[in-house]
């Protein structure tokens, strides 16, 4: 039975000193390998030149850069990419990197579980049902992966991914850390969305991360949330907005609210009148978000009229409105395409 390597990426320089020191080496390479994984991005073990060619050999004996590896990635004509990562175990997780038209910033999507328990009617991550949590080390490979795959350098992070963060606390918390300080990507410039896990949306406004929270409330009631999204059976409406203005009192930080327009679901101008008056005490910013089609989705797309109307109508509230560009439209960008058409490969 081959022994089990030790995995590079997503370790502070403390674990990395003690790995080297164990290994026989000098205290230094620590710093050395640690400068090729968070400042380099380096693709390989025997990329890393300033290292004798003995210690890389004695590297690849035994460690591996990542506990993940890139099994798929389809590129859009407007440049997003979507990444599927299997890992050690044969499951699957999503990720996907957004560039913008003349902006530094490079946004990534990660997951944070593998599938989703949530079960929200309108998702394909839903469809694959939930396996497991990422560990820590999982979530941060994924944003070192798409560094080394593209050479470029990731400014922002988004948990939105496949999976709801609020369920995999601690390795989410252990990843923004680990972010902020291997990767240099400040606090702010990070999003948990959440489906309103009401009691880790409490424990996250303790901690003062200061990441900003996004909720996924996709519904301006709790008789079209609950239908939609099975989450608001446990954790009502009126409880969640409750809680979301404690978490601004606590934080002194705004919330975003997202909000997927489905079609004849929730997009009428009667539920942007309903929206606005629920959230009017909310400190908060409205993310509107198009409803992206998928093959196993009974919903459909609103019109563009009724984006416009609904964007109207709350901007006139007193709430910033923005409607998120769509993107990768031409490739499995929703979360759960890609794993979903994996699956029905192996099957």
């Amino acid at each position: 039975m081959e022994k089990e390597k030790f995995v590079l990426a997503g370790k502070n320089l403390s674990e990395l000193e003690n790995f080297v020191l164990e290994s026989g080496l000098t205290k230094f390479r620590a710093k050395q390998i640690y400068n090729w994984i968070y400042l380099k991005s380096v693709k390989s073990i025997e990329d890393m030149t300033d290292l004798p060619v003995s210690t890389r050999d004695l590297l690849k004996e035994n460690a591996v850069l990542s506990p993940i590896f890139i099994k798929d990635k389809q590129i859009s004509s407007d440049g997003t990419m979507k990444y599927l990562f299997e890992n050690q175990d044969g499951t699957y997780a999503e990720a996907v990197l957004m560039r913008f038209d003349n902006r530094a910033n490079l946004t990534a999507c990660i997951s944070t579980q593998v599938g989703c328990p949530m079960g929200c009617d309108f998702c394909a991550t839903a469809k694959l049902g939930f396996v497991r949590n990422l560990t820590a080390e999982e979530i941060i490979n994924q944003i070192y992966l798409i560094q080394a795959d593209t050479g470029l350098k990731v400014t922002n992070i988004v948990y939105m991914g496949q999976g709801e963060p609020l369920l995999n606390f601690d390795n989410l918390i252990l990843s923004i850390n680990m972010f902020r300080e291997q990767f240099q990507i400040g606090a702010r410039r990070i999003t948990i969305s959440t489906c309103g896990i009401i009691p880790a949306v409490k424990k996250l406004a303790e901690l003062d991360c200061q990441s900003t929270l996004a909720i996924s409330l996709h519904a301006p009631n709790q008789i079209i949330r609950e239908t939609i999204m099975p989450v608001a059976k446990k954790y009502k409406y009126d409880a969640l907005l409750s809680e979301l203005k404690n978490y601004t009192q606590i934080t002194g930080r705004r919330v975003t609210v997202e909000y997927v327009l489905i079609g004849g679901i929730n997009d009428s101008v009667s539920n942007a009148e309903e929206l606005a008056r629920n959230i009017a005490k909310l400190k908060c910013n409205v993310n509107l978000i198009i409803y992206n089609n998928h093959e196993k989705s009974k919903y459909k797309k609103p019109a563009k009229d009724s984006v416009q109307k609904f964007k109207y109508i709350l901007e006139a509230s007193g709430k910033k409105v923005t409607i998120r560009l769509e993107r990768g439209a031409d490739i499995d960008a929703a979360c759960g395409q890609l794993s979903a058409k994996m699956q029905k490969k192996q099957t």
